[in-house]
Order: structure tokens, then sequence, then C-alpha cells
């Protein structure tokens, strides 16, 4: 008796790889664990002094939100795209993978280099600097804000840094045919990654460009 070829999306409902939590996916877990402790420090740490300490408006210091604004649509797209090279993954949709998969890394790359763009302008034209700041008027403010500033938005941006090396080396296994079986276990690892920098963007976003 012949057996006819699997066509169609591919499931795994007796792989116990795939129908339980594989050593890497709970290895990415726990990591994903404790970085988001180191993360919520920095986020208690802002919330307590400017809490307790002189603190200016973040739209009168960072000249606007306008632009950070764009850089949180863009993760959220890139989210989105990371979602869909997953799923043509599964349908063994070897082109559709290989694009959503050059968009994640174009949103992440664009995210970086217009963060690159606001430190450089926050530096040169509006006097930003790690220990200090100048408002609008023409006053300095206490370098608290700048630091906790650059503290938490260059250590979000590392990681942003890492997950776009992380998705360059997934698309080079994917473009040699790696996935192209349907195994989509890797995939989805680094979108477990690239999702958390999502959403704490997401709260750094809110807590030190909006509050």
């Amino acid at each position: 008796m012949s057996v006819k070829a699997h066509e169609g999306p591919i499931t795994y409902p007796d792989d116990p790889q795939f129908g339980h939590a594989s050593p890497g996916k709970i290895g990415m877990w726990l990591f994903l664990v404790t970085d988001a402790m180191s993360f919520s420090g920095l986020l208690i740490a802002y919330g307590i002094l400017r809490a307790t300490k002189p603190w200016p408006h973040p739209v009168e210091a960072l000249g606007g939100v306008e632009l950070s604004g764009f850089m949180t649509f863009l993760l959220i797209c890139s989210s989105v795209s990371m979602v869909l090279s997953i799923d043509a993954c599964k349908n063994r949709d070897r082109k559709a993978m290989l694009n959503w998969l050059l968009a994640t890394i174009a949103g992440g790359t664009m995210f970086l280099a217009i963060q690159a763009y606001e430190y450089t302008h926050l530096m040169h034209e509006m006097g930003m600097t790690f220990n200090s700041y100048t408002l609008p008027d023409g006053s300095a403010g206490q370098g608290l804000f700048s630091s906790t500033f650059f503290a938490i938005t260059g250590f979000h941006g590392l990681h942003v840094f890492s997950g776009v090396i992380y998705l360059c080396f997934m698309y080079a296994q994917a473009y040699k045919g790696k996935f192209d079986n349907g195994d989509y276990n890797q995939l989805e690892l680094v979108g477990l990654f690239w999702h958390f920098v999502d959403l704490v963007w997401i709260l750094v976003f809110t807590f030190v460009y909006l509050l």
C-alpha cells in the first residue's frame, strides 16, 4: 500500500519535539524571563527617580515623540512579518518565508538607523548628553533624566541589534533550505526573542516617552 505525500500545512501531532516544549524553547523562555527582570529593574528605577526628583516633560526634553512613535510602528510591523514568516514555513512556502523574514530584518535595521539618528539629533541639536540636557527655553536640566533615557533605550537598542544578527543567521539558514521541510522550530525561537524585544519597546515607549 503506497503512502501519499503530505500536502498542505505540516503538523506534528505525535512528535514529542513539537507536541511539547523543546529544550531550545525552554532555554529561550528562561533567558527571556531573566532578561525581563533586567528591564523591570531599569524601568522601576526610572519610575522611582521620576517620582522623587525634579523631572522634565518628555515631549519638551526630547523634542517630540513623533519619531519614537514611528519606531514603535516599525517594530510592531516587524513582529507581524515574523509571524507570517513562521506561518509560511509551516505551509512550506519557501519564497514567502524568505521574504517575510527579510522584511523583519529590514524593520529591525530601520529601527536601529532611526535610533542612531535620534541620538545624534538629541546630542547635537538638543544639547543632550549622558549627564545633562537642555530644555527649549535654554534652561539646563539635571542629568538623571538623560542618563536613564540613554541607559534604557540603549540597552533595548542592544537587544534589537542582537535580534537583527540572530535573524540574519536564520535567514542564511533558510536560504540554504534548512526549513524547506516545514520544520519551523528554530524560526519560532527567534520569533519569541523578537516579540519580546517588541513588547519591551512598547513599555519603554510608554514609560519614557509618553507618561
